[in-house]
């Protein structure tokens, strides 16, 4: 009986398991997108898996244009695809971006950029 309660808990866990549970974080971010004021504050950093991250803006309206959510999905080494998420619940694929050479804590697209440090 002993061997089979070892067996239980040294196996793996199931396929149904739970996935891990994002972290968060108080972040300081910077958001600027062509035709907007820069934005600079407080953010909550979620981390996704990997590389990849959302920020939200804490304890405020929102990022330029309404945009409640800012996603950086990374695909690749130092590529991402971008999307945002309006308060209206409106989803925009802003689009690629490589993580910048002189700040790692940024990543720019052809018309924005996302720094969370």
């Amino acid at each position: 009986m002993l061997c089979l309660g070892l067996l239980l808990i040294c196996s793996p866990p199931s396929a149904g398991a739970a996935p891990a549970r994002p972290k968060s974080r108080s972040a300081q971010c910077e958001v600027r997108s062509a035709g907007a004021p820069p934005w600079r504050g407080r953010c909550l950093f979620v981390t996704s898996g990997g590389a990849s991250f959302s920020i939200s803006p804490a304890g405020r309206a929102g990022f330029p244009g309404g945009v409640s959510l800012i996603d950086v999905a990374v695909t690749g080494r130092g590529v991402a695809q971008v999307s945002g998420l309006t308060r209206a619940g409106i989803h925009s694929r802003w689009g690629e971006a490589r993580r910048s050479a002189r700040d790692a804590a940024c990543w720019d697209g052809s018309d924005f950029r996302i720094c969370a440090r």
